[in-house]
């Protein structure tokens, strides 16, 4: 698969691919230190670039093809992962994977959205995007966790719940709707990790928790910059416009208390280095449970509520 480089990347791997060229002729010709000193420079270049990275140029990271996701992180972080299937009501909803596993020392239950690598795997996934027996499913396994006193993790990153008419018809409104009365009320510590995209109430309809994280290159919004560009302009050109109007990042939600933590992704995006950014993760993930498995059922949920209470609450 060939590497997918970004148009505002496309500096850093010109000059990756010229200390490449430099190396085939390292051995005849004196150019170690050239070498150096271009290596020297791309690490500034990529220092630079990252670190001042505009709200559209993160949405462009979250959406990366090679980034990871919920499977891979499961695969990275856990063992015994035991994959649990269907609403039991409709089918079986490919886009939302979870079940039992071991983050270490805790057992918890991990759901999250799930995308594909290719055209093929991606319709499989359906792109990403739940019907309603997603979001039933995902509900009947956070039940399952509370029967046995099990944490639960969950990951969003979908463009949104399916827009289908047939998703309409079997309710996707109302399952939405349900989780987010329901999770608001489950008696088991909840952390909700944001490690793609966040759109709308796709992935809002797994996100209530007591915890909610956000990985340094994702955004989180009501609406995707395109959409909203395509309402307020009636033309897609100016989705960086909408994404800065948006305020979408994790630095922004940080700073409106709508999350609760920042996790720092690897230099370039989670993609760079999966590996160690999965260990990363699973140590800030550790560090939550630690914390919230002491609290009390009752005190959990008036803390949630209290949490959720709070957002958009502001003095004129």
């Amino acid at each position: 698969m060939n590497k997918t480089v970004l148009e505002f990347e496309k500096p850093i791997l010109d000059l990756e691919n010229k200390i490449v060229e430099m190396r085939k002729y390292s051995e005849v010709l004196d150019i170690d230190d050239e070498i150096v000193k271009l290596e020297r420079k791309v690490q500034k270049l990529k220092e630079n670039v990252y670190n001042n990275l505009t709200r559209w140029q993160k949405v462009q990271i979250a959406r990366h093809p090679e980034r990871p996701y919920t499977l891979d992180y499961i695969e990275l972080m856990t063992k015994d992962f035991v994959e649990l299937h269907g609403d039991r009501l409709c089918k079986d909803d490919k886009s939302i994977v979870g079940g039992f596993a071991k983050l270490d020392e805790y057992k918890v239950m991990i759901i999250g959205h799930q995308k594909g690598r290719d055209t093929k795997s991606n319709v499989y996934r359906n792109f990403g995007m739940p019907n309603p027996e997603g979001y039933r499913k995902a509900l009947r396994l956070m039940k399952l966790a509370e029967k046995f006193d099990t944490p639960i993790i969950t990951m969003l990153d979908t463009p949104g719940a399916y827009p289908g008419l047939e998703a309409e018809q079997r309710g996707q409104a109302e399952a939405i709707a349900r989780n987010l009365f329901e999770m608001s009320k489950l008696k088991v510590p909840i952390v909700v990790v944001i490690i793609g995209e966040g759109a709308s109430g796709g992935a809002l309809g797994i996100g209530v928790g007591d915890r909610i994280l956000m990985l340094e290159n994702c955004w989180y919004s009501v609406i995707s910059p395109e959409s909203c560009s395509s309402i307020l302009w009636k033309s897609w050109d100016f989705k960086e416009q909408a994404a800065e109007a948006l305020r979408l990042t994790a630095i922004d939600l940080l700073r409106q208390k709508i999350i609760d933590r920042i996790v720092h992704e690897p230099l370039g995006g989670a993609h760079t280095n999966p590996p160690a950014m999965a260990a990363h993760l699973k140590m800030v993930l550790k560090e939550e449970l630690s914390q919230l498995v002491k609290l009390k059922p009752d005190k959990l949920v008036d803390n949630r509520y209290e949490k959720f209470a709070r957002m958009g609450v502001f003095n004129e």
